[in-house]
């Protein structure tokens, strides 16, 4: 109470440190479930001549299953996929017509193939450039979405960097308004700490309230920061669900409000204890 004004601004500046740090996680959050959905429909798809037998198709699904890389693997027969076909088609009176005329089924049978993240199509893919089952494959779809995988696996490894960097930023930041405060906190108490210090009082002794301090200063700055995300975080929802309909940030944000209270209780006492650690044990041998 005495360093009023130094400690407002101490909890005002990890306050809005840990705030950017909760959107930082929110923002992980979304990007996650935004990928998730983006990798939920991207596939390649393996074509099968249509001589090719029943029995070999269902004998590479399974080989593809032991695959580490593959997450899922769906048969497509010839007939699902004249019926998928006509399904898509059903308002097109021509196509539906040509088919008549055709009489037999010229569609293929296929795999749809997921894999576990996208950077591992390019291997699923070369299982296929076997010669044993080339015989077999009409077409493999993976040059045709290579881009848009390619293209997703970078966003992906661009967004983790940022996170990271960003984190580490705001971390240094918070680090060092702390250790600084409680450097002039120091300053401001001097006469206090020499007469501690003539009087025989141990360097733990003369820590330990600034150490608290700078603890307490972060757990106020978590219950702040807090308080101050759950309205800005409601009125973006709307927009949010606009653009991602699947993720209700709002929601996930309620659902999960005790453990990122705890994730920014645990960020703001330790950088502020840490720092105030720091700061002390540097005067006291300085």
């Amino acid at each position: 109470m005495r360093n009023g004004l130094l400690t407002t601004t101490t909890v005002a500046i990890i306050t809005i440190s840990l705030t950017v740090f909760l959107y930082l996680i929110l923002l992980n959050v979304l990007m996650d479930s935004t990928v998730a959905t983006l990798e939920d429909k991207i596939d390649i798809t393996v074509s099968f001549k249509t001589i090719t037998p029943e029995d070999e198709i269902l004998n590479i699904q399974r080989s593809l299953q032991t695959l580490n890389e593959v997450r899922e693997v769906a048969y497509i027969s010839q007939t699902e996929a004249l019926e998928i076909f006509k399904e898509r088609h059903a308002g097109d009176e021509a196509i539906i017509q040509a088919l008549r005329e055709i009489g037999d089924n010229p569609l293929e049978a296929s795999l749809n193939i997921k894999a576990n993240r996208p950077d591992q199509y390019a291997q699923i893919a070369a299982y296929f450039e076997n010669p044993v089952l080339g015989r077999y494959i009409s077409n493999v779809s993976y040059a045709e979405n290579q881009v848009v995988i390619d293209r997703l696996t970078s966003i992906i490894s661009n967004i983790n960097r940022i996170g990271f960097m960003a984190t580490v930023v705001l971390v240094l930041v918070a680090g060092l308004v702390v250790f600084n405060t409680i450097r002039l906190a120091i300053y401001a108490s001097r006469e206090e700490i020499g007469i501690m210090r003539a009087v025989g009082a141990s360097n733990s002794f003369v820590r330990g309230p600034f150490v608290v301090q700078g603890i307490i200063s972060g757990a106020i700055a978590a219950i702040f920061s807090l308080f101050i995300a759950i309205p800005s975080v409601y009125s973006v929802n709307p927009y949010i669900a606009q653009a991602i309909p699947e993720f209700d940030i709002f929601r996930y944000f309620l659902t999960h409000i005790h453990l990122l209270f705890i994730y920014l209780l645990l960020a703001g006492v330790i950088v502020s204890g840490f720092s105030s650690f720091i700061a002390v044990r540097r005067y006291l041998h300085g």
